[in-house]
């Protein structure tokens, strides 16, 4: 039995589809493949069953690279994060936020964030040095969800979908990886800009910016993610480089994650009534069916109810 066969058989994920990809040394990872109707109040944020979820196959992934050197077969070559919703994803859980801040519940708290950074560090460097993330974002994405997205080498995204920062709404800002990957990409004042403006930005607008590495028609997310792999295979050693060069030139640690996240459980417990009816708004958006209205629309309701 190969190594992809085997993951692709342990995949017992109850909110995580994996997809294997033989040929291309691809190992997909699709969130919100939940197994509850739509209509029972599933909302695509990052739920501590997602998180722990996605760091099991994250570290699935990894014992299997570890495997493969072992035996010199040919390793994984990348792994993709996409999505089975008609989000990639909305961000954290402002439930939960809501309800230990209200406790007054640090730990928990800074326990979520913990997990949440060690998500965002594992596509980013930690799966393995020779390994190129992909991001395919299809949908909106929005506070941890851009997030997760920026933590991967590569976005591919379709056209008119949205990514931005909403947390400014609840007067917080993006605490799990948004300044450090996004100075990857734009200048840091622009990337303080991004995160405190609130502004949701279209995917067309961010690939012209350079935050989108590609940009596809809707519903051509999948083939420009295969056409990707095709040209990395192509320029294996190079592209491989490449993720290392940047790297150096703007270094982002684990260490350096989790002390952002600290400065942002901080800032969170300090919220104050008005705050946290706000994520109480957003909560509720979020529950809507997708029909109903779009996630960047949900937004502006709430924008507007604050006045």
């Amino acid at each position: 039995m190969s190594a992809v066969e085997a993951l692709h058989r342990d995949n017992d994920f109850r909110l995580l589809r994996t997809q294997e990809d033989p040929v291309a040394n691809t190992s997909w990872c699709f969130m919100h493949a939940t197994r509850f109707p739509r209509d029972s109040g599933y909302r695509a944020c990052f739920s501590t069953l997602l998180i722990k979820e996605i760091r099991d196959f994250q570290k699935r992934v990894s014992d299997r690279l570890t495997l493969q050197s072992t035996n010199g077969d040919e390793r994984i070559a990348h792994v993709v994060l996409a999505s089975d919703a008609d989000v990639f994803n909305l961000g954290g859980d402002l439930e939960l936020f809501c309800r230990l801040i209200k406790a007054r519940n640090r730990e928990h708290l800074l326990a979520y964030a913990r997990q949440c950074v060690e998500g965002v560090y594992g596509f980013h460097e930690q799966l393995n040095r020779h390994m190129h993330s992909v991001a395919l974002v299809q949908g909106d994405a929005l506070g941890g969800g851009f997030e997760a997205a920026l933590s991967c080498h590569s976005i591919v995204a379709e056209s008119g979908v949205g990514m931005g920062f909403p947390e400014v709404l609840f007067d917080l800002f993006p605490g799990m990886g948004a300044y450090s990957f996004l100075c990857q990409r734009v200048s840091p004042r622009f990337a303080e800009e991004m995160m405190l403006n609130g502004t949701i930005y279209s995917s067309d607008e961010l690939h012209r910016l350079g935050v989108v590495d590609v940009l596809v028609p809707k519903g051509e997310g999948v083939a420009a993610v295969h056409d990707l792999i095709r040209r990395n295979q192509r320029i294996s050693h190079a592209r491989t480089a490449m993720n290392r060069v940047r790297q150096m030139r703007a270094p982002v640690s684990l260490v350096e994650l989790m002390q952002i996240t600290e400065v942002w459980v901080d800032t969170a417990m300090q919220l104050g009534e008005k705050s946290l009816r706000t994520m109480e708004r957003l909560v509720r958006a979020q529950r809507k069916r997708p029909q109903e209205a779009t996630t960047t629309a949900q937004l502006e309701v709430v924008q507007s109810a604050m006045g």
